[in-house]
């Protein structure tokens, strides 16, 4: 019986080791492109047309009347000002109070781990429980934010002006310990020997934490801020929840209301790739400041 030499071994035994990482990664790249890719494909075909879901008529081609409309609607703009409001706001936010709360546990405490942990749970909550549970709480008859504060029956939800930012609250509540993950773990790889050269050298805290601590967290704080930015422009749950004022109208409930209440299914299409390309230039912008961020 014939022996293979060590070079044809080792590369039968390669072969094999190819084939059962192809095993793998083909059902994979299936599953990817019948639920991700085709719908994509599909929809971005539906944008130039008529169609309505509602109706038995088949879809007409209308180019890109759809887009043109869309860019043109007063309506569809101030969905947008608002969604920028609420990112600014919201994003803001977070990073303030995620990394504050990082700089904070960035420290020899008792019971750190348990302390973090439990800081961790409110972004392993449903959104839509959290929307109904915060609902219970901005409430003016029997919650206990304005028995706290002392603001009587103050109306958070209802108030056109306050409604917007008394969702922003809640999302900044739920996703700074996303933020504050990641600062912990830019903060823990800053190396030590920094801070005791700059403790001889008698640096002040504030000098300590623009010149050292804050440039070799700025890369990991940007990729939070991505990933948070991209997430928030998408908002939906907790708007749809928390209010219904015109005020918090964000632009994915009017998406959805354009999709499924008024059933234009051709002109919501067109609008979701508004959105997509709006994400897409806004998600170059930052990862193009991280990469001078990581030059420095």
């Amino acid at each position: 019986m014939a022996t293979l030499d060590p070079k044809s071994r080792a590369a039968a035994r390669g072969m094999s080791d190819l084939a059962i990482r192809n095993l793998f990664i083909i059902p994979t790249i299936a599953f990817l492109i019948i639920f991700n890719v085709f719908p994509l494909i599909y929809s971005l075909g539906y944008s130039f047309t008529d169609f309505r879901a509602s109706m038995n008529a088949p879809a007409r081609f209308v180019g890109l009347a759809n887009y043109r409309e869309l860019l043109n609607d007063p309506f569809i703009w101030s969905n947008f000002v608002i969604t920028a409001k609420y990112v600014i706001i919201s994003v803001v936010g977070q990073v303030l109070v995620g990394f504050g709360v990082a700089m904070l546990l960035n420290r020899t405490i008792p019971f750190k781990g348990l302390i973090t942990t439990l800081l961790l749970l409110p972004m392993m909550l449903s959104m839509a429980v959290v929307g109904l549970f915060w609902k219970l709480l901005y409430s003016p008859n029997f919650g206990i934010i304005n028995h706290a504060l002392g603001l009587g029956t103050f109306e958070w939800l209802s108030d056109p002006d306050m409604a917007l930012y008394a969702v922003a609250i809640v999302d900044i509540w739920m996703w700074s310990p996303f933020v504050m993950l990641l600062s912990l773990a830019g903060l823990s790889a800053v190396p030590k020997h920094l801070y005791e050269a700059a403790a001889i050298d008698r640096a002040g805290p504030l000098y300590t934490f623009f010149r050292i601590t804050l440039p070799l967290v700025a890369p990991i704080l940007m990729i939070a801020i991505i990933f948070r930015t991209m997430e928030a422009f998408k908002t939906f749950d907790l708007a749809f929840v928390l209010s219904s004022q015109p005020t918090t109208e964000v632009i994915s409930i009017r998406l959805y209301k354009m999709a499924f209440q008024q059933w234009q299914t051709g002109m919501s299409c067109a609008l979701a790739y508004i959105m997509l390309i709006m994400v897409l230039a806004i998600t170059n912008i930052y990862v193009k400041y991280l990469n001078k961020v990581k030059e420095r």
